[in-house]
């Protein structure tokens, strides 16, 4: 074999160079990988910028054909990654390809949440820290003009975002520049934690990022939104089906997970009936019982209280699952439980550990200007969130990195494959019994019919489609985004402001609130395969831990891998 051949790369080597270069134009990721130089930068969010990493991705492409063709290039380790990079370019490039980046608007997912957000995980335990926040800081500016100029240029092709986004990005900005609390920007409260020696070299950066912002909302308001106005909500089943691929994995039938959604809305309804009859005799909805709870269930008063309740939760549900359904490393066990900062979208978040966990895996949770925390709503949440869910699959991802690819752990997640698995983690913790009472239960089935009706009403309202005939709810119309949210507000316990900021991330975020319900199929389907062909000799624990050793997988791969195992 010639020397070049030997020494050629292979796939997995294909993917972490993509990963090198990636953190160089984009220090965000560089920062949530642990990367230390890219903790004072921003990315280039302009065309241009876009277009950078456009073709980062195409010569990627080019350089994977060459190694699977390479001795080795088609182990199992090397096939698996090469299939995910594949597949993951290929659909990051058709949406860049269709100028979805020029009118990235979202009240959740868009690069300027993307610059906000990462302050909240850029190190500042020393002195030389906060010099690289004061950097970051003064590239805000820079970093929204180039969003700006995307935004921009996707007016010029008529490439418009939503309205609702648009006005719904517009108030978070007035809120991250003047919070209601103290009347501060955010970046000067975030700077105001910072050592005295610094002090007015932080001030003035975060000023200058202040600015920055006020600068973008203010052209939002003024120019984009006007020119916007009347413009459709919803992006049709072609984008859809665009969309829908990069979060899923996979090209879906949109029509048969449309009637999934649908078949999981009665079972689940079935099952919540039978529950808030024993909390609340009588009632005449699920949801009745719930909005009791409210009031009269068992609550955690305080925001430190429930921070640290939530904290305890996730240490209880690691020592009793460890040694019995998983087997975790010391590292995997540190989670943290952290208050969101304001101006966060409505729903509770989690952020991977840094790859050498120097930066723990942390669960956020948004209050909302509440005080009063009802048990019901919290518990099944901080399974899928923290333990056994996001956290588990991801710092595990990350301990048998040295076995997979950093692009496996880290970037190349699909998002349907985390929060599949998330979301079969709370059917996993209902099946073990860890769900007590019929409070507790209520609020875990209330959960899934929540991701049950995102399927039903992100597929409706984007393609338009018909309500069912033996549907309660306005059968044989066609879905819009008004009918979506009064349907969501009708089967959820949640308040009205968690189901208005709801509806809007599924405008602006089209086919990824799916994953959830179609993602914990796959997972399941991909357990039970697997236990018929071990029979008696099925391992559960055996199981888990090899499914979540494999990195990232789309839906496309991931039921036939799982069912290998």
């Amino acid at each position: 074999m010639p020397d070049a051949m030997k020494t050629a790369p292979l796939p997995r080597q294909v993917a972490d160079a993509y990963v090198d270069e990636l953190v160089r134009l984009d220090p965000i990721t560089g920062t949530y990988l642990g990367v230390p130089e890219s903790n004072g930068r921003l990315p280039d969010f302009s065309p241009a910028g876009q277009e950078t990493l456009a073709e980062l991705g195409r010569s990627t492409l080019r350089k994977l054909e060459e190694a699977e063709a390479r001795p080795g290039g088609d182990s199992d380790e090397e096939r698996r990654c090469a299939r995910l990079l594949r597949e993951r370019l290929t659909a990051e490039l058709a949406v860049h390809e269709a100028g979805e980046g020029l009118r990235a608007v979202s009240n959740l997912s868009s690069p300027v949440h993307s610059v906000r957000g990462i302050f909240s995980v850029t190190p500042t335990e020393t002195e030389e820290d906060w010099r690289n926040v004061a950097r970051r800081l003064r590239a805000v500016p820079a970093s929204v003009e180039g969003y700006r100029a995307s935004l921009e240029a996707g007016l010029e092709r008529k490439l418009y975002a939503g309205p609702r986004q648009v006005s719904t990005v517009i108030g978070q900005l007035g809120e991250w520049t003047e919070m209601p609390e103290n009347g501060a920007s955010w970046f000067a409260d975030f700077v105001a934690e910072g050592p005295e020696a610094l002090r007015s070299e932080l001030t003035e950066a975060a000023a200058e990022a202040t600015r920055g912002i006020v600068a973008l909302r203010d052209w939002l308001r003024d120019v984009y939104a006007p020119a916007i106005e009347g413009e459709p909500e919803t992006v049709g089943r072609e984008r859809y089906a665009l969309w829908s691929r990069y979060w899923n994995g996979t090209d879906l039938d949109l029509d048969e997970a449309y009637a999934y959604g649908w078949s999981e809305y009665h079972r689940l309804l079935a099952e919540m009936r039978e529950e808030a009859e024993k909390i609340l005799p009588g009632a005449a909805t699920p949801w009745e019982a719930l909005r009791h709870l409210d009031t009269h269930g068992k609550a955690i008063e305080g925001v430190d209280e429930v921070r640290d309740w939530l904290q305890g939760l996730m240490d209880e549900a690691v020592e009793k699952l460890d040694g019995t359904h998983f087997d975790l490393a010391e590292r995997v066990k540190r989670v943290e439980s952290r208050i969101a900062p304001p101006g966060s979208a409505a729903a509770p978040y989690y952020t991977q550990p840094s790859l050498d966990f120097s930066r723990p895996g942390t669960t956020w949770l948004p209050t909302m200007g509440e005080t009063r925390f009802p048990v019901y709503d919290l518990v099944t949440t901080w399974y899928h969130e923290g333990v056994p869910g996001h956290h588990l699959q991801l710092a595990q991802w990350l301990h048998v990195a040295d076995r997979l690819s950093r692009y496996q752990t880290s970037v190349g997640m699909v998002s349907a494959n985390a929060e599949g698995w998330a979301l079969y983690a709370e059917r996993l913790m209902d099946e073990l019994g860890f769900l007590t009472d019929a409070e507790q239960r209520l609020g875990y089935l209330d959960a899934q019919m929540m991701r049950a009706t995102r399927v039903i009403v992100d597929i409706g309202m984007h393609l338009g489609l018909e309500i069912p005939q033996d549907s309660p709810f306005h059968p044989g119309e066609h879905w819009t985004p008004e009918l979506a949210q009064e349907f969501f507000g009708l089967h959820s316990g949640r308040p009205a402001d968690f189901v208005e900021s709801e509806l809007v991330r599924y405008l602006g975020m089209p086919g990824q609130a799916i994953g959830y319900k179609l993602g914990e199929r796959a997972w399941l389907r991909g357990r039970e395969a697997a236990r018929r062909a071990h029979g008696d000799a099925f391992d559960p624990k055996k199981w888990h831990m090899a499914a979540l050793s494999q990195g990232s997988l789309g839906l496309d791969d991931l039921e036939e891998e799982l069912a290998a195992l």
